[in-house]
């Protein structure tokens, strides 16, 4: 699936599915310097995504990880093969491997536009949310997703970090603003912050409810987890052949 922002500043902007893991992959891009960064690739995607790249004519400067997955391997290793110049960034706190490591309040800059790195732990420790403020454009990750959030229960979970977090980064932005997360399993793509507020049957709840109920989900081990995790640790330099 692709969309593009309708607004007049011209935000080149595609939002991509990863069918097998549910995945959103997101190209964002300024027309006039023709300058992109791609949110969350995955590898088994990376041919789409690079000929989209080319196709658009532009100039792919950053893949950036919103945190270390663990139910698909990142592409910015193999994108990083074969586009020239492109670094991979994730955040510090995650200790995976990167050119660059981000932190809460570095910004990502491409073109006028900037994404400003918010640390949105919980799900994992190195979760990172992204935000648009000239577009009105949140890419949250796993942190918050459309009516529920990424679990808490492996890989440094903790569902009280991750409430406080969700609350004091994400849902206290503008109402307005869009919401895009990592993952839909539903076949929604995106949301707002009002409506997460008002109908995320979890985040709505108290802090206290909302740990028992992250407590009790009782969700199977991800299947994928066992491969992902180790490569997605040395982001940027995985080699697709191993």
């Amino acid at each position: 699936m692709s969309t593009v922002s309708g607004k007049e500043t011209g935000l080149l902007f595609r939002q991509l599915l990863d069918y097998k893991s549910y995945t959103y992959t997101y190209l964002l891009a300024d027309p006039v310097s023709r300058i992109a960064v791609l949110i969350d690739p995955v590898i088994d995607m990376v041919d789409r995504d690079v000929a989209l790249v080319r196709d658009l004519g532009l100039d792919l400067k950053y893949a950036v990880n919103t945190h270390v997955h663990a139910d698909h391997i990142t592409g910015t290793g193999e994108i990083k093969k074969r586009v020239a110049g492109c670094k991979s960034l994730i955040s510090k706190v995650s200790t995976a491997k990167a050119d660059v490591h981000i932190s809460e309040g570095d910004v990502i800059k491409f073109g006028p536009y900037q994404l400003d790195c918010y640390s949105t732990p919980g799900h994992t420790d190195g979760c990172m949310s992204l935000v648009l403020r000239s577009e009105g454009l949140v890419f949250t990750g796993d942190a918050v997703l459309i009516r529920g959030c990424g679990r808490t229960d492996f890989q440094q979970g903790d569902a009280g970090k991750l409430y406080d977090s969700v609350h004091t980064k994400i849902l206290s932005l503008p109402r307005f603003f869009k919401l895009y997360p990592a993952h839909d399993y539903t076949g929604q793509t995106s949301s707002t912050v009002g409506e997460e507020l008002q109908h995320n049957q979890r985040l709505t709840r108290t802090r206290d409810e909302f740990i028992k109920i992250m407590h009790n989900l009782n969700l199977p081990y991800p299947k994928q987890i066992d491969k992902a995790l180790p490569a997605n640790m040395v982001c940027g330099v995985f080699d697709a052949s191993q």
